[in-house]
């Protein structure tokens, strides 16, 4: 929704402003993930994870009318586009059947299509997305630190204790406090998240009131 809106603006959003987005209807996590683009940066990591490919060769495309969901570029250069409604319940339904397609009622015509937009995203202006992008090149902590603190940001924010614009900060600071590493069990990655959690609420609380120093994650 702020593709447009100047990022001197970014300090008075709102938390109603954030939450109208254009072209979906979403849960609230998810669609201030979208408003930060963080949402596009989850998809980036579980594309790798997904496919086995390198971050560089996961690119993210501003696509206004919300009518291309993805594409794939293949070896000779063409490319294959998926179309469909503007619809959460599609791809719930494609997981949930996968490898399978069954019926549903959600058609989409290409005949209602007037013209399709495309642009790169702008990282300075949306630095989460430039943050999921390093977590998905350092992987392993980096990436539950970038969740758990997005978690925690977006709530703060969705409670109106911090601006749209600290969210990136609040989980830049959370990543830049977490060492880089590879996790070996569930009870690592637990962990860890709960702290990266706990330092997020830490740093939400500064920004509302006065607090101690925060602290790095050992």
């Amino acid at each position: 929704p702020f593709l447009n809106t100047p990022k001197s603006e970014f300090a008075s959003i709102t938390v109603e402003q954030a939450l109208n987005h254009p072209t979906w209807k979403m849960g609230k996590r998810i669609t201030i993930d979208s408003a930060t683009l963080m949402n596009k940066g989850f998809e980036v990591i579980e594309a790798c994870r997904l496919f086995q490919v390198a971050p560089d060769r996961v690119q993210v495309i501003v696509h206004p009318q919300s009518t291309i969901h993805s594409m794939v570029e293949f070896v000779d250069g063409s490319l294959l586009a998926q179309f469909s409604v503007t619809d959460m319940r599609l791809p719930i339904l494609y997981a949930l059947t996968h490898p399978e397609r069954i019926a549903s009622e959600m058609r989409f015509s290409v005949m209602d299509l007037r013209h399709l937009d495309f642009c790169p995203p702008d990282v300075a202006k949306f630095p989460c997305l430039r943050l999921a992008y390093e977590a998905a090149e350092a992987g392993g902590a980096k990436t539950i630190a970038l969740n758990a603190a997005d978690e925690v940001a977006v709530a703060a924010f969705l409670e109106e204790r911090i601006g749209f614009e600290e969210i990136p900060q609040i989980i830049e600071e959370v990543m830049a406090a977490t060492p880089v590493g590879s996790l070996e069990s569930i009870k690592k990655v637990l962990a860890l998240d709960a702290e990266a959690r706990q330092l997020a609420e830490e740093m939400a609380r500064q920004r509302s009131r006065s607090a101690s120093p925060v602290r790095a994650i050992p």
